[in-house]
């Protein structure tokens, strides 16, 4: 097969497009043939070193394919199933071994390059509005970055549960795309802070350290901020006195790992985005596919938002 794998961590072209053998699934494995794999940041983050990996590494975390083999122990998953995943490394390839715990069904009516495309961004638009702070009817949201692929599944998954969603663009293209996904408000980055000053419940924060002191502004207080991601780098450390003085507020730093913890968590979050995906409630922009040779070339688009959207590499 072919696949992506890094040998060292560092700029994209570290990415190095190989012939590795056929895997073959262990004890509680499916080996999947790959129809299409999601490119994320946090795969940004294992190739640049940001997050550590054992090396020489296969890369990528997320995808959809057809099961091809199943190992010794495996009885709810069978070979020709439509399955699809996330956080689990390897799924820049042509074949991908997945454990079967981790494969979640994908249903009639949803292709696998939707599948592909909703899995991790979706799973984590579901628990930051499901769980981490179960948005109700009439609260007052902040999505960052509205108009990327993470910030339009919040939007939508917030508009589903009666929010009035307010979002923060860089340009009107973006905010054309923000309202179409629903945002009922579309801010620049530059003045949300103030009109939103003590207006917000809970802020969905995946930029990070530019955006994270007018997302402590912006919040009621006891309002809650779920900072999950940095894309334009790191929070410096954080004086816990700083949520007194803003209010009693709530900060969090999420994953999704600790979210789809069991298989019935993970089965439920996928059942929901893919009923809801079937049902048209829920629309997923896939933005641009690539070539998997050209994983680099994604993770660069990705990384320096040229893009709005789901990215996808097809093998």
């Amino acid at each position: 097969m072919r696949a992506i794998v890094i040998s060292a961590q560092g700029g994209p072209e570290v990415l190095e497009y190989v012939q590795r053998p056929d895997p073959v699934p262990g004890e509680g494995e499916v080996v999947v043939d790959v129809a299409a794999s999601g490119v994320n940041f946090i795969d940004v983050y294992h190739r640049s070193g940001a997050y550590q990996l054992p090396l020489p590494s296969l890369i990528g975390s997320e995808g959809a394919g057809v099961v091809s083999a199943v190992g010794e122990g495996v009885s709810d998953v069978a070979v020709g199933d439509t399955v699809a995943w996330a956080n689990v490394l390897g799924s820049y390839a042509e074949k991908a071994v997945i454990p079967a715990e981790r494969a979640a069904p994908v249903p009639d009516g949803v292709t696998a390059e939707l599948a592909a495309a909703t899995m991790l961004q979706g799973m984590t638009a579901h628990y930051l509005t499901r769980s981490t702070h179960e948005v109700k009817p009439g609260d007052n949201v902040l999505v960052h970055a509205g108009a990327g692929g993470m910030g339009q599944l919040l939007i939508q998954l917030a508009k589903l549960r009666g929010a009035t969603v307010h979002t923060t663009v860089s340009s009107e293209e973006k905010a054309k795309i923000a309202r179409e996904a629903g945002a009922d408000e579309v801010l620049s980055y530059e003045d949300f802070a103030g009109k939103l000053r003590h207006r917000i419940d809970v802020v969905y924060d995946g930029v990070g350290a530019a955006t994270f002191d007018g997302s402590l502004e912006a919040l009621r207080p006891r309002g809650l901020m779920a900072l999950y991601g940095a894309a334009s780098g790191p929070v410096p450390p954080v004086d816990p006195q700083r949520l007194n003085k803003g209010g009693s507020l709530f900060l969090t730093r999420p994953t999704l790992l600790h979210y789809i913890a069991d298989r019935d968590e993970l089965l439920w979050r996928a059942s929901d985005l893919f009923g809801w995906i079937a049902s048209g409630d829920l629309k997923i922009n896939i933005s641009r596919r690539y070539p998997l040779a050209e994983a680099g070339r994604a993770q660069e688009d990705l990384a320096a938002r040229r893009t709005t959207g789901k990215l996808l590499l097809i093998p």
